[in-house]
């Protein structure tokens, strides 16, 4: 079977291709995209395709990047196919967002295929990846560590991306390319071997073979059947997941904890890698990352917390837990001279304060507090949390350390900064949306009363 038979073997197996698809190419001149190019092409009129190619310069090897593009665009223009082009600064952007160099390439690359395929109204974005490239990431992650998500390597069409060639090997597309004597680039940063992936495809993948010389087919056939088991597992985790939310934005995701704690780990692994792909994505993301969760649902205490990549956060509260993109907030001091308001802009919270000469005692000390006004000293102050800090909570009876409130009233210790601490004359006279202080609350014989509500706006 040749690779254009492999190729359409693929395509017809995942649905690649539908008839009057408009197809973008990532074309770099290299082997496998032009092969890949050379194929849609002789299978346009079978789907009635329309065919675009993209050249992305990364603007790291000046020289090669302008023979590649003139490449590209002689051999787009010898076989008809619309040909476009992209210049990103990968460098600068890997220092801006302190990635390394390859990962900020891929980033850049593929923002650029989306932002094409949107210009051009393209149906599908068509990769060059073939089987040794799905083998070597198969046995990158397994060195690094992976579930049977990792190990199930590189989707065949993921959303409006395919892979044609994910299921032939580079020797049958250089042999296909050497047959019909096709040209092709050769980028030389792929001779490096200060690049783990170069490393793996020149010294790891041959050694290996020498064990199995059928290796590439071997490796890819267990990453299909991985995939296949994945796919139906995550089934399972969507169902499970959705009994799990106990609130969910944009930045976070919040899970009831007493399941999490008796759920089994092949299912709970594979529900907090999702969870986690609901904050900011699994960039970054190992199993170590997500071993590290397990052990806080499993050991932690509430307040704990497990810093990931990507300044995303798991935090184990009383109940919960949570995995927040977020930075803990704390409160920075405010001077607040009543009546009026203060906005809090830290949590969104707002304080609202009147003066009055009447007020009944149908309050609850927590989101509304009535004090003696003439037993505070103004502008009061409102701040966060510090070291030593004490009052008299209303109702206890004696003096209190504030640290021990918040264990007491299970405050989760990362939300603790950012609690509105209200100071007159330097005592804590309430702890907004928890307790007052006693010494300074409204009683039988005050006669001017401070009104102060606390609430979200």
């Amino acid at each position: 079977m040749d690779i254009k038979e492999k190729a359409l073997k693929t395509i017809k197996k995942y649905s690649l291709l539908q008839h009057g698809d408009s197809i973008l190419i990532a074309l770099s001149g290299g082997p496998d995209s032009v092969s890949l190019s050379v194929i849609l092409d002789e299978l346009k009129d079978n789907f009635n395709l329309s065919l675009h190619a993209l050249y992305v310069n990364h603007g790291l090897r000046p020289e090669e990047s302008r023979e590649e593009e003139a490449f590209c665009r002689r051999f787009c223009d010898e076989l008809g196919i619309k040909f476009h082009f992209e210049t990103v600064k990968a460098k600068e952007y890997s220092e801006t967002n302190r990635l390394n160099l390859q990962e900020a390439a891929r980033e850049l690359r593929y923002d650029a295929f989306e932002k094409t395929a949107l210009k051009t109204g393209a149906d599908r974005i068509a990769l060059g990846h073939n089987a040794d490239d799905q083998a070597e990431t198969v046995v990158m992650r397994l060195i690094r560590g992976a579930g049977r998500k990792g190990l199930s390597g590189i989707p065949p069409v993921r959303g409006i991306i395919i892979r044609p060639l994910i299921d032939i090997e580079r020797s049958e597309i250089e042999a296909f390319l050497s047959e019909k004597h096709i040209s092709y680039m050769t980028d030389s940063s792929n001779l490096r071997k200060d690049y783990s992936r170069n490393r793996l495809r020149q010294e790891v993948i041959p050694l290996l073979q020498e064990y199995n010389p059928s290796l590439i087919a071997t490796i890819n056939r267990t990453a299909d059947i991985m995939r296949e088991e994945d796919e139906y597992l995550e089934i399972i985790v969507t169902k499970t997941l959705m009994r799990l939310i106990s609130r969910k934005t944009d930045d976070d995701i919040e899970l009831f904890l007493f399941p999490l704690e008796n759920m089994e780990k092949p299912i709970l692994r594979r529900v907090i890698r999702r969870a986690v792909n609901e904050t900011r994505g699994l960039r970054g993301i190992d199993l170590i990352h997500i071993e590290d969760i397990i052990k806080l649902i499993k050991t932690g205490r509430a307040g704990d917390s497990v810093a990931l990549p990507g300044k995303i956060r798991a935090v184990r509260k009383y109940s919960t837990l949570i995995l927040t993109a977020l930075a803990p907030l704390k409160l920075k001091p405010r001077v607040f001279d009543p009546p009026g308001e203060l906005v809090l802009y830290e949590d969104g919270i707002v304080l609202k304060a009147e003066i009055a000469e009447t007020w009944s005692n149908d309050y609850n000390g927590k989101d509304t507090s009535v004090f003696d006004l003439d037993r505070l000293v103004l502008p009061l102050e409102v701040r966060m949390r510090q070291k030593g800090d004490y009052f008299y909570p209303a109702g206890f009876g004696k003096k209190k350390k504030l640290q021990d409130f918040f264990v007491d009233e299970k405050v989760p210790r990362d939300e603790r900064d950012s609690v509105p601490i209200v100071v007159s004359g330097g005592n804590i006279i309430w702890i907004a949306g928890y307790r007052m202080d006693e010494r300074y609350r409204a009683k039988e014989g005050t006669k001017r009363f401070l009104i102060i509500k606390s609430f979200k706006r």
